[in-house]
C-alpha cells in the first residue's frame, strides 16, 4: 500500500447531489492537484460519465475513467452490503498500487429515482473508505434557519455513519447574501465557504473555466488544504476491516488447509479466495468429486487449489510416524494413530504439523472440540502459554473490539484470566489495534464484593505484574468499560475506563452469551473465534457460519500465520 505520510482523502457529499455540488467537486479537485498528486474516485457513476472525466482532468490524474468508478447506478441500488464491499475493493484497487497525496471522492449524482436514504448511504461509504466529508448544501431555496437545519441533519447522518464533517460549502450563495449566510452559520465548528450560483456544463470549456475561476476567488486553496488535514478518529467499519483482512492475507500469501472439503460453504469460500489469489489452499478430499460439486454450484476457480486425499498411503505413513512420536507419552500405537487420522480434523492438523500448510480452518460441520483437540495434542501451545483461548473480533459500525474468552475455558482461575488478557492483547496488536483491556465483572473498581469480584481483582493484579506495559482497568462493569459517559461517573479519572477495546469476560458463559447477544442485537460482525496460544494458527468456525464468515476466518488465519 504505497501512500505518502501526508495522504489525505475527502468525500464531497450533498443532500441534493446537484445545485453547485459539481462546482465544489471541481474546485476541490483543482486545489488538491495544485498541492500534490491527486486522483478522483466515484463510488457510483455512469460508465461514460462526462463529469467524472472533467474531474480527472482537473486533478491531472492519469487513471482511466472506468477505473475511477466503483459501481454503476443500477448496482448502487442493489443489495447494500455487497455493493459497499465492491466499492471498498475497487477503491483500494485504485489507490493501493499508486503513490498519491490526495483522493477526492465524489458522491452519487442527482437521479430521477428518489431514494430518501441516499445521503446516509453516501455517508456510510465515506466511512468505509475512511474519508472525512466536505458538505455542499445549496441555499437558493432555503432561508438561514432552513439552511442550518439541513446542515445539522447532514452532520447527524455523517456522524452516525462514522465519518466527520471537516468543512461546509454553501452553494448558490449570491454576494448580497454572503454576510447574512455566514452569520447564520457562525457557530459551526468547522470552516464555511460560500460559492455563488454557477453550473458546470461538461460540454463547455468556458463553463468549466468560469466555474474554476469563481471557486478559486471564493475558496483560498490553503484554507481548503488545512481543513482537510484536521485530525479525526478514523473509523474502521466492518467492510473496511474485512478488506484489511483480505489485503493482509494476500500480502502474506500463506497456505491454509480446509479439512471439510465436502461442505458446500467451504468450497464456495475457497472459490472466492482462489479467484482473488489471496491464499493457497489445500482442500482435504477427493479432487474429482469436489470439482464436480463445484461445477454444480457454478464455481470456476476451485481447480487452483491443491487437493489432498485422506487415503494417500505415503502421506499417511509420515503422519502416523509423527503422531506416534508426538503422543508417545500417552502410549499411542501405530494402529491407534491410523484410526485417529481417519478424522478429517486430525488429518488436516497433521498437514500443518508436517509443514505442508501454515494454518487450518475447520468447524463448519464439526464441533469446536473436534477442531481444538487435535491442535492441542499435535500443534500444542506456544512457549510460555499454558492454555488456548478463543477471542472474537467484534466489528461495530466504526471500530473493532475483542471479546474473550468466548469459546474454550469454562471457569478460568485468576492466572488463566491474566493469560487470556495477554493473549487477546497480542491478537489486537497483530491487527493494528492498540489494546486497552477491561477485566469485566459485576463490580467497578470496588463497588461490589464477593468471590467472583475477588477473582477478577486477583487476575487484574497478575496482569499488571506480568505485562506492565499494557493499559488495563479492572474489575469493571461492561457499561463503564464501553461508555465514556458511564465511566465518568463510575470510574472517574481512570484513563482506560470508557475506552476499552479488549473485553475479558470472567467465564465462558458470560463471554459466549455476550458476543452472541451483541452480534444479534446490534448487527455487529463477529469474526472468529480466533484461537490464541497455539504454535500455529488453527481457527474454528461456527456450524452456522456463512460463506463470508469462512472467507474472513481463512484470511484471518493467513494473517496470523505471518
Amino acid at each position: 500500500m504505497e501512500r505518502s505520510l501526508s495522504f489525505r482523502s475527502v468525500s464531497i457529499l450533498s443532500p441534493e447531489s446537484a445545485n453547485g455540488r459539481n462546482v465544489v467537486a471541481l474546485g476541490v479537485a483543482d486545489a488538491f492537484a495544485r498541492h500534490g498528486s491527486t486522483t478522483i474516485f466515484r463510488p457510483s457513476a455512469a460508465s461514460k460519465d462526462p463529469f467524472t472525466r472533467i474531474l480527472l482532468d482537473a486533478a491531472e490524474s492519469a487513471i482511466p475513467l472506468d477505473d475511477s468508478i466503483g459501481v454503476s447506478p443500477e448496482v448502487f441500488r442493489s443489495h447494500e452490503m455487497s455493493m459497499r464491499a465492491d466499492i471498498v475493493a475497487r477503491y483500494h484497487h485504485i489507490i493501493d498500487a499508486r503513490t498519491l497525496d490526495s483522493t477526492v471522492i465524489v458522491g452519487t449524482d442527482k437521479s430521477p429515482i428518489t431514494d430518501p436514504e441516499e445521503f446516509s448511504l453516501n455517508a456510510k461509504i465515506a466511512a468505509d473508505l475512511q474519508s472525512p466529508v466536505f458538505l455542499a448544501v445549496c441555499t437558493l431555496h432555503r432561508n438561514p434557519d432552513e439552511l442550518l437545519a439541513t446542515v445539522h441533519a447532514c452532520e447527524e447522518a455523517v456522524d452516525e455513519a462514522g465519518s466527520k464533517v471537516l468543512g461546509l460549502f454553501v452553494t448558490g450563495c449570491s454576494p448580497e447574501r454572503r454576510e447574512d449566510t455566514l452569520n447564520g452559520l457562525h457557530e459551526l465548528p468547522y470552516q464555511v465557504w460560500t460559492v455563488p450560483p454557477q453550473t458546470v456544463d461538461p460540454q463547455s470549456e468556458d463553463s468549466i473555466r468560469q466555474s474554476l475561476e469563481s471557486f478559486r476567488q471564493q475558496v483560498p486553496a490553503d484554507e481548503l488544504i488545512q481543513a482537510s488535514e484536521e485530525d479525526w478518529n478514523i473509523p474502521v467499519t466492518p467492510l473496511q476491516f474485512q478488506y484489511s483482512l483480505l489485503h493482509q492475507a494476500k500480502a502474506h500469501h500463506k497456505t491454509i488447509v480446509l479439512p471439510e472439503g465436502e461442505e458446500d460453504r467451504i468450497i464456495q469460500a475457497a472459490d472466492f479466495l482462489l479467484a482473488r489469489d489471496i491464499v493457497d489452499l489445500i482442500i482435504v478430499g477427493e479432487r474429482e468429486s469436489i470439482l464436480e460439486r463445484g461445477d454444480a454450484l457454478g464455481l470456476t476457480q476451485l481447480h487452483k487449489a491443491s487437493f489432498q486425499s485422506p487415503h494417500d498411503e505415503e502421506l499417511l505413513a509420515q503422519m502416523t510416524t509423527e503422531l506416534c512420536r508426538l503422543r508417545s507419552k500417552k502410549g499411542m500405537t501405530e494402529e491407534q494413530a491410523r484410526k485417529t487420522l481417519q478424522d478429517a480434523s486430525y488429518f488436516g492438523t497433521m498437514l500443518v504439523v508436517l509443514g505442508k500448510a501454515d494454518g487450518l480452518v475447520s468447524g463448519s460441520i464439526n464441533s469446536t472440540a473436534t477442531t481444538v483437540r487435535p491442535a492441542l495434542q499435535a500443534i500444542k501451545t506456544k512457549p510460555g502459554s499454558s492454555l488456548v483461548s478463543g477471542a472474537f473480533l467484534m466489528c461495530f459500525d466504526t471500530h473493532v473490539a475483542l471479546f474473550a474468552d468466548c469459546a474454550i475455558n469454562p471457569n478460568p482461575n485468576a492466572q488463566c484470566l491474566a493469560e487470556i488478557a495477554i493473549q487477546s492483547a497480542q491478537t489486537a496488536q497483530s491487527f493494528g489495534i492498540e489494546p486497552r483491556i477491561g477485566m469485566l465483572s459485576y463490580s467497578t473498581l470496588g463497588s461490589g464484593k464477593g468471590p467472583d469480584v475477588e477473582l477478577v481483582e486477583e487476575a487484574t493484579k497478575l496482569l499488571r505484574e506480568q505485562a506492565p506495559e499494557l493499559q488495563v482497568v479492572g474489575p469493571i462493569q461492561f457499561d463503564a468499560a464501553w461508555s465514556p459517559q458511564v465511566a465518568a461517573s463510575k470510574a472517574q479519572g481512570d484513563p482506560v475506563a470508557g475506552r476499552v477495546n479488549v473485553f475479558v469476560f470472567p467465564d465462558l458463559s458470560a463471554g459466549n452469551i455476550a458476543y452472541k447477544a451483541v452480534q444479534r442485537s446490534s448487527g455487529a460482525l463477529a469474526v472468529g473465534p480466533v484461537l490464541q496460544g497455539l504454535n500455529k494458527p488453527v481457527n474454528d468456525l461456527s456450524r452456522g457460519a456463512m460463506v463470508q464468515d469462512i472467507i474472513n476466518t481463512v484470511a484471518l488465519t493467513a494473517a496470523q500465520a505471518d
